[in-house]
């Protein structure tokens, strides 16, 4: 027997987005002579249901390299940090914004899903109102 259940999987996830794109020198290339370079990116962890709808964010986002479309990040000391925000002239608050879906689109979502659960679950008027109608109804005699 087959048995078709269907798992949500959540948790806990590890989230590297890029914020600003570095000039491809070898002062950013991965290594030595690579032609692969870093960037600038968030990494900061959600809590999220389904891959896709983030509830909160468990760790605030912080500044790290990392390769487009990679999930390998190179920690910075606050020194160097200070020398790539000079050196490329970028706006270290704004840099560290989440999205409003990533902050907030999550929570939005799980309201709305508990709001129409509890909506289905409570028995509206006009049901009630039906049911006293037909309760009132007699026949008449011919």
């Amino acid at each position: 027997m087959v048995s078709a259940k269907v798992r949500i999987p959540f948790g806990k996830v590890d989230k590297i987005e890029i914020v600003a794109d570095l000039p491809n020198t070898d002062k950013y290339a991965v290594s030595e002579g690579s032609k692969e370079y870093l960037d600038l990116a968030t990494l900061h962890q959600e809590y999220n249901i389904a891959w896709i709808i983030p509830a909160w964010v468990t760790k605030e986002p912080k500044l790290v390299l990392s390769k487009k479309d990679s999930d390998e990040y190179y920690e910075l000391t606050d020194q160097e940090l200070a020398e790539i925000i000079k050196e490329n002239k970028l706006d270290k608050e704004s840099l560290l914004q989440l999205g409003l879906y990533t902050r907030y689109g999550g929570k939005v979502i799980l309201l709305l899903v508990i709001g129409l659960i509890i909506y289905g679950i409570i028995p509206g008027k006009d049901e009630e109102e039906e049911e006293e109608k037909t309760e009132k109804v007699q026949p008449t005699k011919a």
